[in-house]
């Protein structure tokens, strides 16, 4: 159910990285990679599985948007991701 603005003590812009803000030009990042670095963590961090899913929630529209600015690469095997990195 919608709240009024007013319940919260305060609001906060919607911003998010451009791709060249987040991701470094020579390397490549799974989907989780990219969840995370999307919340400020290191793109290693231990996260629990709930945490990981509602990242991932951020994480998918944001590639999605920005598609035009990123390439992707296979996965290395089919149980894991593909890879997304800065198109050059």
């Amino acid at each position: 159910m919608p709240r009024p603005k007013s319940e919260f003590e305060e609001l906060y812009p919607c911003d998010f990285y451009e791709p060249d803000e987040l991701l470094e030009p020579d390397s490549m990042y799974s989907v989780y990679e990219i969840a995370r670095l999307l919340q400020g963590l290191d793109p290693n961090a231990e996260i629990d599985v709930e945490t990981e899913d509602i990242l991932l929630d951020w994480a998918i529209p944001w590639i999605m948007v920005n598609a035009d600015d990123l390439v992707v690469a296979e996965p290395p095997s089919e149980e894991e991701p593909g890879y997304y990195g800065l198109k050059t």
